[in-house]
């Protein structure tokens, strides 16, 4: 007898490629929150944002922690694109593909809800997933930090060891592993490393790669 499954799926960089337009959008508009906000000049407010997302897994963490920022503040400033819909990079295929993977769907990303939201409808398969996750529901604490898993855990409804995560972070997906979940590493390596399941260029291939998940 088979057990259903429940794919936790990332968004950027994940289902679509953020990394071509997207971030370096968003990096810039945080570089100018926080020269804005903090009195930084350029150089300043750019080491402190790389500075906290290395330490923290996000730059609004480190914000919030040594600077009292207002989480829902930073958001919205810094996930403002007037031109999405010309910078969201849909891959062909990319529904069919999911639309083979059988069990739940979800979104669980870092980034607020009227962002993913938006993304996903431009890729067109909103409709695909039951529940998106989002840094508001985590409490503001950012993946890999456990507090966000074990929310989404609990307001699912989920137990971990039925769940898959697929990740483009590596952080991400030890944290996963280690709260028991199976894990996706969407991107090459070398070297699989020990808290990856299964390793695929693009999600496009999971629906041929899933039986390798034990």
């Amino acid at each position: 007898m088979k057990l259903s499954r429940t794919w936790v799926f990332d968004l950027d960089n994940t289902l679509h490629n953020a990394g071509a337009h997207i971030f370096p959008h968003m990096n810039r508009a945080m570089t100018l929150y926080l020269q804005d906000h903090l009195n930084l000049d350029e150089a300043g407010a750019n080491e402190l944002r790389e500075r906290y997302w290395l330490r923290y897994g996000a730059t609004l963490q480190g914000l919030m922690r040594h600077h009292g920022t207002d989480p829902d503040h930073f958001l919205w400033h810094t996930h403002q694109f007037p031109a999405l819909h010309q910078m969201v990079l849909l891959q062909r295929g990319l529904r069919s593909a999911l639309q083979r993977l059988p069990g739940r769907k979800l979104v669980y990303s870092n980034a607020p809800a009227h962002y993913i939201h938006r993304v996903l409808e431009l890729l067109g398969i909103a409709d695909l997933f039951e529940e998106v996750f989002t840094i508001e529901h985590a409490g503001y604490r950012p993946k890999p930090d456990t507090q966000g898993f074990r929310l989404l855990f609990r307001r699912m409804r989920l137990n971990p060891s039925r769940c898959i995560m697929v990740e483009d972070t590596l952080a991400n997906l030890k944290t996963a592993k280690k709260l028991g979940m199976k894990t996706v590493l969407v991107g090459a390596l070398p070297k699989r490393p020990g808290c990856v399941d299964l390793s695929v260029k693009s999600v496009l291939e999971l629906p041929r790669a899933q039986r390798r998940i034990r």
